[in-house]
């Protein structure tokens, strides 16, 4: 069984006890949980629910697991024969989630 979500303006494919890197939550502490309730469509192994946008009655359950930073992404600019360099680095946040139910 899978589901896909609508979560802070990203679609997710997601399944149970399955870790997902999810955009940062600043509103939500360790080991907090909550539930996604727009899910957009439903697959069992008996049939395919699609939503009209989004399924009824359906939603899933989530864990915070951890607050963590992603790898290192360099930025650098340049302006040929300007003498004009500038390097910058930047570490995007990050926040990383257990898919614990997905309720029907």
């Amino acid at each position: 069984m899978y589901a896909i979500v609508d979560f802070k303006g990203t679609q997710l494919k997601v399944e149970k006890d399955q870790t997902v890197r999810v955009p940062y939550l600043h509103e939500y502490e360790v080991g907090v949980k909550f539930e996604i309730p727009r899910v957009l469509l439903l697959h069992t192994d008996k049939d395919t629910i699609i939503g009209q946008p989004t399924v009824k009655s359906a939603k899933v359950l989530a864990e915070v697991v951890g607050h963590l930073k992603d790898k290192k992404v360099i930025v650098f600019k340049k302006k040929k024969r300007k003498g004009y360099e500038k390097k910058q680095g930047h570490r995007q946040n990050y926040t990383e989630i257990i898919i614990k139910d997905i309720i029907k």
